[in-house]
């Protein structure tokens, strides 16, 4: 899973799930990540073996994704706005779930992951992408939490 970054937040309980049957390749979630800059929202990405290539920082108007390798190219060279129009959370988790489900492969295939993006299997990636909605509602409204406890601002 990815690496929390000391002077972060985050809040609620983390969730992974498995993308392939060999249990490499898994998608995790943070329900709420709190930046040093005082944004944050949900991150979730995919990781192989441990090493993270996409990421998705779904935080509203300051929202974005990285992909190509999150971890081979660093945050500042895998950063990537979300298409126009796509300002709120809601929406830019709905963009991303789509990514992983409809081009997984080709994300994948694009980081450098040409065999793993071949082990994707559809069935995992739907019922982790599920999974990923149900635990965001289960955790309730932690963006309200973090903003009441000054770790973000509104």
């Amino acid at each position: 899973m990815a690496t929390m970054i000391d002077g972060e937040s985050y809040l609620g309980k983390v969730l992974v799930r498995p993308l392939a049957p060999s249990g490499d390749i898994t998608l995790y979630l943070w329900p709420v990540r709190c930046l040093k800059s005082k944004m944050g929202g949900p991150t979730f990405g995919v990781d192989i073996k441990g090493e993270e290539v996409i990421r998705f920082d779904p935080h509203g108007p300051r929202g974005h994704w990285h992909k190509g390798g999150y971890d081979k190219l660093g945050a500042g060279g895998s950063h990537t706005d979300f298409p126009e129009g796509l300002i709120d959370t809601e929406s830019q988790i709905t963009w991303a779930l789509a990514q992983i489900r409809e081009n997984g492969q080709q994300l994948l295939e694009e980081a450098g992951f040409p065999d793993e993006a071949r082990s994707l299997d559809p069935e995992m990636v739907g019922a982790a992408s599920d999974a990923v909605i149900a635990h965001l509602k289960e955790e309730g409204d932690l963006h309200s939490k973090a903003i009441d406890q000054g770790l973000i601002t509104a």
